[in-house]
């Protein structure tokens, strides 16, 4: 047997890991369960392998012998909700990875609406918040059995909520109701249009109000140039005056000169 405290794998890998069409599969699965790892994938892998094997096993067995354990394995899966008690071997080898990935607390607990997404309801289990029948779950592998699945709830203490708390539909459906009323309720022109007329407006008489005083300025700056510009022009003609009065004083101041010099 080998000892316990080392405990075989309970998976195998498949034999090529870097196979494109593989690689696709799983990221889908990874993110549609909230799966932490490859490896969550390959455990159900191994148990939906070793379910089928034990179907095509059964098939080589004589009839009574077959018939006796065909019954077992049937019962084992419809236990579990997977099956129900009225398949047969068939219906064991078309089974598929996703049928036992359904039946996980993790999926189970979206699926009631417990949570919002699969990994917020991984979190929950993860912390203590789920149970099933009263006993608090932490694994979020478990298989819920068809007996368990309504039993599955919040944990509080030695109480147990099964109503969902985060996700309600009679509250989104009332909410929906009161904006088609508020909708219909509303006036021909929405208030946001008659803001944006009082904005316009607003804007055009301040436009008014700027171009009025501006006009204003202007008239009365106008006569106050008109009257510098006016002292201006005399000041402008009286020096060439000046300079014409100084022009004879040299005349005679140069002839004085030249007199002396004669002299």
């Amino acid at each position: 047997m080998g000892d316990p405290r080392k405990t075989r794998k309970q998976f195998k890998r498949p034999l090529k890991i870097w196979n494109t069409a593989s690689i696709a599969r799983e990221k889908i699965l990874k993110e549609t369960f909230g799966l932490k790892n490859k490896r969550e994938i390959w455990k159900t892998e191994t148990s939906l392998r070793k379910k089928r094997h034990s179907a095509r096993s059964l098939l080589a067995l004589p009839l009574e012998e077959r018939l006796k354990r065909e019954k077992e394995l049937i019962g084992s899966l419809s236990r579990v909700g997977i099956l129900t008690k009225d398949a047969g071997l068939d219906d064991v080898l078309t089974l598929t990875i996703e049928s036992f990935l359904e039946r996980r607390l993790q999926t189970m607990v979206w699926r009631k609406g417990l949570a919002n997404t699969t990994t917020q309801a991984r979190q929950f289990i993860t912390h203590g918040h789920i149970a099933i029948g009263g006993k608090r779950v932490t694994a979020p592998s478990y298989m819920v059995t068809a007996k368990d699945e309504g039993k599955i709830g919040y944990y509080a203490g030695k109480k147990m909520i099964l109503k969902p708390v985060i996700k309600n539909a009679k509250k989104e459906e009332k909410k929906k109701t009161i904006k088609e009323e508020f909708e219909e309720a509303k006036p021909a022109k929405a208030p946001a249009e008659d803001a944006v007329d009082v904005m316009k407006a607003v804007k055009e008489a301040r436009e008014k109000a700027q171009a009025e005083a501006k006009g204003e300025k202007g008239g009365e700056e106008e006569p106050a140039k008109k009257e510098e510009a006016a002292k201006e022009e005399p000041k402008k003609e009286e020096k060439p005056a000046e300079e014409k009065k100084e022009e004879p004083a040299k005349e005679e101041k140069a002839a004085e000169t030249k007199k002396e010099v004669k002299k």
